[in-house]
């Protein structure tokens, strides 16, 4: 008896009444509509933190270009400094600085020098010699000032954005002198 009166009230008024399917539907779509808004959050907080160390590693590797006066080791961390600042990014960021130049004698890209702050290690010259197809191309003995920034990143919200590395991988030519030359601070000329 209980069956049959279970079949007559779902053939009655229960499936034709409307009440409380606002209710249910809001229950079902208010956690999809939070989930999509934080996510929508995230991916606007990624793209503003990668164009921020965009904008951040253009600024270093220009300053660095406008240089006529041989930098070394405190330039380097003001430079980190700056990009952190205007990063604005709470993690850890390195920066690597490195002069590259063509050789046309031997067809090849080989390196002046290469300093690092933060995690990173300088360039080695049998490193840069691979990277024909990363640079544009070049005339016998000019220069290049190679920029390298990561930072790591990590979204406001956990909504399946995980967290990354930020690169940045920029080149300049020197703007007001034929290279930019490394000061090791010891008593010899500053340069290659």
């Amino acid at each position: 008896m209980f069956t049959l009166n279970l079949k007559s009230f779902l053939r009655g008024d229960f499936l034709r009444k409307e009440d409380g399917a606002i209710a249910l539907e809001t229950v079902i779509i208010i956690p999809i509509m939070f989930w999509a808004y934080m996510s929508a959050l995230s991916i606007f907080d990624a793209f503003r933190q990668y164009s921020m160390h965009q904008k951040g590693a253009y600024t270093i590797s220009d300053m660095i270009s406008r240089e006529t006066v041989p930098i070394d080791a405190n330039y380097l961390a003001g430079a980190h400094r700056l990009f952190d600042t205007l990063t604005r990014s709470p993690q850890d960021s390195t920066i690597r600085v490195s002069v590259v130049y063509w050789d046309a004698r031997n067809e090849r890209i080989d390196l002046d020098w290469s300093q690092s702050t933060g995690r990173s290690s300088p360039l080695t010259a049998s490193t840069v010699r691979g990277w024909g197809d990363r640079l544009p191309n070049m005339v016998d003995g000019e220069r290049l000032i190679i920029v390298e920034t990561s930072a790591f990143y990590s979204p406001p919200f956990r909504t399946g954005l995980e967290n990354r590395e930020i690169q940045n991988f920029i080149f300049t030519r020197p703007r007001y002198a034929p290279q930019v030359l490394w000061d090791d601070g010891s008593d010899t000329a500053p340069g290659v």
